[in-house]
């Protein structure tokens, strides 16, 4: 299997210690999936800083490990904030199917940020089988999201 077929089917995602529990409900939803996970932590409750799991999911995208990521913490917004400070990355916060739908087909997002305080689990699952289901609408925004990338320098 070559590799680009691998990371279409491949997922990153982390979490700080907030985001620990949903993690890992939404990696055990994935596995049911076939989906294959790269786990960038954390991998407890003990306390961390939310930045270095956005970085590694980021990362893992421009490298081609991983086609999406999902970023959780106690509110997502934190960990939306650091992955967009990446080139490329196109986090998005999202606490509805609808919100998800949308920033796919209009704005491509690759990263979804997910709230653990502000979701239950049942909840999280229905937002990811939307970012997974939900397709870019290219003709219409692909200029728009090349403009985000060069006006902004990111």
């Amino acid at each position: 299997m070559s590799s680009e077929l691998i990371c279409q089917k491949s997922i990153s995602i982390g979490s700080d210690h907030a985001g620990f529990e949903l993690k890992e409900h939404i990696i055990n939803y994935l596995k049911q999936q076939n989906y294959m996970i790269l786990d960038s932590g954390c991998f407890d409750n003990s306390p961390v800083d939310y930045p270095d799991y956005a970085v590694k999911v980021a990362n893992n995208i421009l490298n081609n490990y991983s086609y999406k990521g999902i970023l959780i913490c106690g509110s997502g917004s934190g960990m939306c904030i650091t992955a967009n400070k990446i080139n490329k990355i196109r986090a998005v916060n999202c606490l509805t199917p609808e919100m998800v739908a949308l920033a796919v087909q209009h704005n491509n997002a690759n990263i979804l940020c997910l709230g653990a305080k502000f979701l239950l689990p049942e909840d999280s699952i229905k937002i990811v089988k939307t970012f997974f289901s939900s397709t870019f609408e290219e003709d219409r925004h692909t200029n728009r999201i090349n403009k985000i990338h060069t006006l902004t320098g990111l």
